[in-house]
């Protein structure tokens, strides 16, 4: 680890740490509000509900940590901060949304008693290729008119790696994204001068990373997902050369050129090319792709390269 053990400081993009912050009901106050658009002193109540991770992952040290809350009126909040890659995403998180807002209800209950539900996803990765706006916010809408339906469930999905450059006068919602996507102590330091509920989220941040258990606790899910993410690449490259060598089978020329597709459709650099290619259509250049998606401009090149000597077929929108 690069920092000291003197100037050691938690990253709230490891999910140990954003729940953690989470527990501090100053903190919570003030992030809620500023998703919410509302001043935090209009957030009356904010009471933790528990949470277990799902039956899936009771041997998986990478099982996602989210954090419950439940405000006065009865709206119910469920947060999580997602730094690994996960191909469905969108499943999820409509899954998790949906059986949230059904559990509200016991049997006889009138759908009266049914309050509004949030999922919120803090990503460390690109999840909309299409725009660089930073937050989305998605409720049930008609397609036609564009009018809202209804506000009882809703998405909201800030992408820390679409990010700005800084500006004067930023809303609240971009303060805290700046926050947690800091990489260092002087960078929490300087977002904690914005706004007194982010000072006491740096506050909160340093007695963590004071905190020995804590900081026990922090590296070994760190660690956890490090693991994960060495898995990937191996496997990712186990499937590029078992794709050469059984294109090589076929013919030196033809095996390389079906070893490497058969590769690259293996893991992250399948997705990779598949942002890589709606980007293009929108006229984005390979080092402004590259930027967006935090990937190596070489790579993306790469990935140009090869979907520049395909066919030309006709593309869907």
């Amino acid at each position: 680890m690069a920092q000291t053990t003197n100037n050691f400081i938690m990253l709230p993009t490891v999910d140990f740490c954003f729940k953690e912050l989470m527990q501090n009901e100053k903190v919570r106050k003030g992030f809620i509000a500023a998703l919410l658009g509302r001043k935090p002193e209009e957030i009356q109540e904010t009471t933790l509900l528990p949470t277990i991770l799902p039956a899936e992952y009771d041997d998986d040290k990478l099982g996602v940590l989210d954090v419950a809350v439940l405000l006065r009126d009865g709206t119910q909040i469920d947060m999580e901060m997602q730094v690994v890659y996960f191909p469905y995403w969108t499943n999820r998180v409509l899954f998790y949304l949906c059986r949230m807002y059904a559990g509200q209800l016991k049997k006889g209950d009138s759908y009266n008693k049914l309050k509004k539900c949030i999922h919120v996803s803090l990503l460390d990765f690109v999840h909309f290729p299409e725009d660089k706006k930073c937050y989305h916010k998605i409720s049930l809408c008609d397609t036609k008119t564009g009018k809202l339906y209804t506000d009882l469930m809703e998405l909201h999905i800030p992408e820390l790696r679409k990010l700005p450059r800084k500006a004067r006068n930023e809303d609240s919602i971009t303060r805290w994204m700046r926050f947690f996507n800091g990489k260092t102590r002087e960078d929490f330091k300087e977002m904690a001068e914005s706004d007194k509920y982010i000072h006491e989220a740096f506050s909160e941040l340093e007695k963590l990373s004071a905190d020995e258990r804590k900081r026990l606790e922090y590296e070994a899910r760190e660690k956890a997902v490090r693991d994960y993410n060495c898995l990937m690449d191996s496997a990712q490259e186990l499937g590029l050369e078992q794709g050469l060598a059984q294109g090589l089978e076929q013919g030196l020329q033809q095996g390389i050129k079906q070893g490497l597709e058969q590769g690259m459709e293996q893991g992250l650099r399948q997705k990779a090319k598949e942002y890589t290619q709606k980007m293009l259509r929108r006229g984005m250049s390979p080092d402004e792709i590259a930027d967006m998606l935090g990937e190596d401009p070489q790579m993306i090149a790469s990935i140009v390269d090869d979907l520049q000597q395909e066919p030309q077929n006709p593309q869907k929108n």
